[in-house]
C-alpha cells in the first residue's frame, strides 16, 4: 500500500509540476509608457504601469517586482519595489511601480544627466509563486528618455571695458536649452581665475527655464585690472531647488 501511495504521489506532483510550468505561458506582463515626475520634495519619481494577466491554471502569490537604475557602467543609482500579495487564477490586475531618484544621487554618477541628453538604463526582476509552491522570475531592461536640463550650457568668451581707475567690468553669455521635464529656476554662480589660477572676480545671476525652452543671459563681473589677464579659466556653480553642482572648469581665452 505504501509503494501504491507513494507512486500515486510522484505521479501527482510530476503532473503538477508539469501543468504549473505550461501554466507559465499564460501569464502576461506588460508594461506601460513610463512617467517621470517631480515629487513635494523635488525628488524624480519614475511611474512604471504594469499590468498582469493571469490566465494559467494556477493563482499567483507574493508577486514582487523590483526596479534598479543603473548608471552608465552598471552600478546601482536608485532602487524600487512593489509587492502584490496574491493575483488569482483569471485575474486582470493594473498597479503601478514606482521608483523615487535622488537627483544628487544621479549626478554623483555622471554629470552627464545634467549638460547631455541620453537614456536611464533600468533593470527589471519580477519574482512570483505559482500555487504558493513554484517560484517563477523574469527579468527585461528597459531605456527610458532623458533630457538634460542644461543641454549645450555654453559660457561664452568674456569681453572687457574699463569701469574705473582700478577695476574692468567683465561680461560673458550665458546659453542653454533646458530637454529635462521639470522646470528649473534658480542660481548660476560663476567664478573668474586668471592664468595664474588666482580668484579675480565672482558673481552669480539668477534664472527661470522652463521645461523644454531656451535660456540666454549673460554674467557681469568686476575684475582688478592688475590682476587680469587674457586668458584663464572659470568655474560654474548651479544651484537649483532640485539639485547642487559644481564647480563645472571652463577655459576662456
Amino acid at each position: 500500500m505504501i509503494g501504491i501511495a507513494t507512486t500515486f504521489f510522484w505521479i501527482f506532483l510530476a503532473a503538477f509540476l508539469v501543468s504549473a510550468a505550461y501554466s507559465v505561458k499564460d501569464l502576461h506582463f506588460d508594461f506601460g509608457e513610463p512617467q517621470m515626475s517631480m515629487t513635494s520634495e523635488n525628488k524624480l519619481l519614475l511611474s512604471l504601469p504594469i499590468n498582469i494577466i493571469n490566465e494559467g491554471y494556477y493563482a499567483i502569490g507574493a508577486f514582487n517586482m523590483t526596479t534598479q537604475l543603473l548608471d552608465f557602467n552598471g552600478s546601482v543609482i536608485a532602487k524600487g519595489s512593489t509587492f502584490v500579495p496574491n493575483i488569482g487564477r483569471g485575474e486582470n490586475l493594473t498597479t503601478s511601480h514606482n521608483m523615487t531618484i535622488e537627483m544628487g544621487e544621479l549626478l554623483q554618477h555622471s554629470n552627464n544627466y545634467l549638460f547631455n541628453d541620453s537614456e536611464l538604463e533600468v533593470s527589471v526582476f519580477a519574482g512570483m509563486r505559482l500555487a504558493e509552491l513554484v517560484p517563477v522570475g523574469v527579468s527585461t531592461n528597459l531605456s527610458i528618455p532623458w533630457g538634460a536640463p542644461f543641454y549645450n550650457f555654453t559660457l561664452g568668451e568674456p569681453s572687457h571695458e574699463r569701469f574705473n581707475r582700478t577695476h574692468l567690468q567683465v561680461t560673458a553669455p550665458i546659453s542653454f536649452e533646458n530637454h529635462a521635464f521639470f522646470d528649473i529656476a534658480g542660481n548660476i554662480q560663476i567664478k573668474m581665475y586668471n592664468s595664474s589660477s588666482i580668484l579675480t572676480g565672482e558673481s552669480q545671476i539668477s534664472f527661470e527655464a522652463p521645461q523644454h525652452a531656451p535660456y540666454n543671459g549673460y554674467i557681469e563681473l568686476f575684475v582688478p585690472i592688475t590682476s587680469f589677464t587674457p586668458d584663464g579659466h572659470f568655474e560654474a556653480y548651479f544651484l537649483t531647488s532640485v539639485f547642487n553642482y559644481g564647480p563645472m572648469v571652463i577655459s576662456y581665452g
